[in-house]
């Protein structure tokens, strides 16, 4: 995985060093992690991470009391 290029969010301010960065190989496997703690890596596939983008900006996703 040290070969991966990873990027970090459009929306990461950079001041709390917590970041979620993307990379995604050749296989176009999707992998994300959070930048203080790059060895924990969460892998997934392109339309899994579209659907979990898609449940959270319409707050099917959102936690219940």
């Amino acid at each position: 995985m040290s070969q991966l290029a990873w990027q970090k969010s459009s929306f990461s301010t950079g001041d709390s060093g917590e970041c979620v960065e993307l990379a995604i190989n050749a296989a176009g496997d999707v992998y994300f992690r959070e930048s203080d703690q790059p060895a924990q890596v969460a892998t997934t596939n392109p339309a899994a991470l579209r659907a979990l983008l898609r449940g959270i900006k319409t707050g099917d996703l959102t936690p219940r009391a």
